[in-house]
């Protein structure tokens, strides 16, 4: 089994910046991508942004320019560096790990961005 930890989020001015956290322990070795994903208050949960055990990441086309994931593989973490905030990104930001055992879900941080 994998398990997740997010952490990072809080309140932020809009214009401001923040960086997610997300540990991942456990099985680790069968991890295959990471993601974050977001849910604004009466919104369906969107991806934010993944990243592969190789590497490689992508974004929704709604999400490139101001996200950036990446990870520290030493510390089985992959980070979310949010720049430029908008109180439109105001949600509950979830880490999502795939693995052989499937899909599992972090508790959520929640990030709120004032105008």
């Amino acid at each position: 089994q994998v398990h997740v930890v997010e952490s990072g989020g809080g309140l932020v001015q809009a214009g401001g910046s923040l960086r997610l956290s997300c540990a991942a322990s456990g099985s680790i070795f069968s991890i295959n991508s990471m993601a974050w994903y977001r849910q604004a208050p009466g919104k369906q949960r969107e991806l934010v942004a993944t990243i592969t055990t190789g590497g490689n990441t992508n974004y929704p086309d709604s999400m490139k320019g101001r996200f950036t994931i990446s990870r520290d593989t030493a510390r089985n973490t992959v980070f979310l560096q949010m720049n430029s905030l908008k109180p439109e990104d105001t949600a509950v930001y979830y880490c999502n790990v795939n693995s052989n055992y499937g899909s599992t879900w972090g508790q959520g941080t929640q990030v709120t961005v004032s105008s």
